[in-house]
């Protein structure tokens, strides 16, 4: 295995001294992956939230495999100890980081190896989190199971055990009982860690740069138009905020970048009363100001609102909001922790915009069926006259084909893979002679 580290010779400390850590990189990934799932207890099982994936080296030699992913929800014994309010948990949560992989490779036999590469890594994680996520990172944290490790390697490289957990996992948005207890324990990343996650106003150096988002005014009008026409299932007594406002600022807030219903009120906080009053938002007479939905009534109303036709009133303004020759993707993907009652794994098939990362169509694939005769409804209802649609060698279909050119007057970039051996055979046969320079206009 080239993973292996070689049996070189030298003292113990020269040995450790050569070690470093860093990230891996892209082409690195596919490696990275097929070796925490052969020998990792746990497998891969896909991180979930902002990750970053690290590798110890020694010679270019593979040694170690760290995996970060966002910190847990809930842990009664890590929010204990930093002792934040409720409000500030969800607000700061960001600012934590779980080690959920940590392996070392099987041929690397070197005594303090874990704690050395852990050091390291703690060394340069906000630093690195900084530059692919946009901020860094003020405490890290990490689950042992004590039925299978003490975590020696952990307190040896000065993290704190905190305590256990409840045994409770959480599976499609509920928490259920596994039975197996792990030991907490975290590392402050900064001085001032539980100071800071506590504090009621961050410095500016930790808090989340606010993104713009530039619309014009007939961008908003339109926007705010579409969201009128939909249906407000709440009752008219006792209501504060309109529901075409707090959608508004839902969908300003996303574009943004706010992840979550909390992200969401903050950035609605933020606000000026300039702002606010172009999003409409509820002014008060008696305080002479312009007031945001509180997270609470963003939560409620998101939650009760009709997402399918939000989708739909929505698909057809993103795209107003790019070039017109803008390129679709389509593209389905399973959803992580999602499970029907029958057992089937939930997947959906979205077309979004390449360049600007925004989904603007989206459908659920029945359980009975797949890709090939969704597409067609997925895009019916989207403006693709001029734009390039691409997909796929599951949707490479003539039907498809005609569809989009025909149908939706659009262009199609399809991938051709040899389960259709006969296109496949024509389109190895192409030379560039098949493909004469367009004959100029004499004119």
């Amino acid at each position: 295995m080239d993973g292996d580290v070689p049996r070189t010779q030298g003292t113990h400390g020269e040995l450790l001294g050569g070690v470093s850590v860093r990230p891996i990189r892209p082409e690195e990934r596919e490696r990275w992956d097929a070796l925490v799932d052969e020998h990792h207890y746990l497998g891969l099982r896909s991180l979930f939230g902002k990750t970053l994936r690290y590798v110890a080296v020694a010679d270019e030699r593979w040694l170690a495999l760290l995996g970060w992913q966002a910190a847990a929800l809930k842990c009664a014994a890590r929010d204990a100890w930093i002792g934040w309010p409720r409000v500030l948990h969800y607000q700061r949560l960001h600012l934590l980081a779980n080690n959920a992989r940590f392996l070392i490779l099987p041929e690397a036999r070197l005594p303090n190896l874990a704690s050395r590469v852990l050091a390291l890594n703690l060394h340069r994680l906000s630093a690195d989190w900084q530059r692919i996520h946009g901020h860094p990172l003020l405490l890290a944290e990490t689950f042992v199971d004590t039925a299978r490790f003490t975590g020696a390697c952990y307190r040896a490289a000065n993290w704190q055990a905190l305590g256990s957990t409840r045994g409770f996992a959480r599976h499609n948005g509920r928490y259920t009982v596994h039975g197996q207890p792990k030991q907490v324990l975290v590392y402050p990343l900064h001085r001032h860690a539980r100071t800071l996650l506590c504090a009621p106003q961050l410095p500016p150096a930790w808090s989340t740069p606010m993104q713009r988002v530039s619309l014009s005014s007939a961008q908003m009008e339109d926007l705010h138009q579409r969201l009128r026409a939909l249906p407000d299932g709440r009752h008219a007594r006792g209501q504060r905020h309109r529901q075409p406002t707090v959608l508004t600022i839902a969908i300003a807030a996303v574009l943004a970048g706010s992840r979550g219903y909390t992200a969401i009120a903050e950035w609605a906080a933020r606000l000026t009363q300039a702002q606010l009053k172009r999003l409409r938002a509820r002014y008060n007479p008696r305080t002479a100001r312009f007031e945001p939905p509180s997270e609470p009534t963003i939560r409620r109303i998101l939650q009760g609102a009709d997402v399918a036709s939000i989708d739909a009133s929505l698909s057809d303004w993103l795209l107003g909001l790019t070039e017109p020759g803008e390129a679709v993707a389509v593209d389905g993907k399973s959803l992580r922790r999602a499970v029907r009652e029958d057992g089937s794994r939930v997947h959906l098939l979205s077309a979004f915009l390449q360049g600007q990362g925004v989904t603007v169509a989206q459908r659920e694939i029945p359980a009975k069926t797949n890709e090939i005769p969704e597409i067609k409804p997925l895009l019916e209802p989207l403006e693709l006259n001029g734009r390039v649609v691409t997909a796929d060698a599951l949707h490479t279909q003539r039907e498809t084909a005609r569809f989009l050119v025909e149908d939706k007057q659009a262009h199609y970039l399809l991938t051709v893979k040899e389960n259709q051996p006969t296109l496949y055979a024509d389109l190895q046969a192409l030379t560039p002679a098949h493909f004469p320079p367009a004959r100029r206009d004499p004119r």
